[in-house]
């Protein structure tokens, strides 16, 4: 009997390591402007028009303003999602190539506060 519950406490140990490196955890909310991609807290993504696919080229400043969607350390790109490697070596998620932020100003799930701020931040939709 032992060894069938450390079989079963293996088995969850290793489904749930396997998770940890799959795709992010990202989900679909409503908005005022219907659905979009969400991160940790159900909190919008959004994409940055002076991006290119796979590269991000938002940093400092703009990085404290639009903090990128950081992926854990072991993280795998799973379909349309994909990682960016960010200057200071730090993984950050992408959709089709495009790299996702959040945005400081938005304060709960729904938000879209960011949406075509200074005509370069757009929602990530599904």
């Amino acid at each position: 009997m032992k060894s069938v519950k450390f079989l079963s406490v293996l088995a969850v140990v290793a489904a749930t390591a396997t998770a940890a490196f799959a795709a992010p955890a990202v989900t679909t909310v409503e908005s005022t402007k219907g659905k979009v991609l969400a991160g940790e807290k159900g909190m919008t993504l959004y994409t940055f028009k002076k991006d290119e696919k796979g590269v991000s080229s938002c940093y400092d400043k703009c990085a404290t303003n639009w903090p990128p969607f950081l992926a854990p350390s072991g993280a795998k790109a799973e379909g349309a999602y994909s990682l960016v490697e960010r200057k200071d070596g730090k993984k950050q998620w992408a959709k089709d190539g495009m790299p996702l932020y959040y945005f400081v100003k938005d304060t709960k799930s729904g938000d879209i506060t960011g949406d075509g701020v200074g005509g370069s931040w757009d929602l990530a939709k599904p």
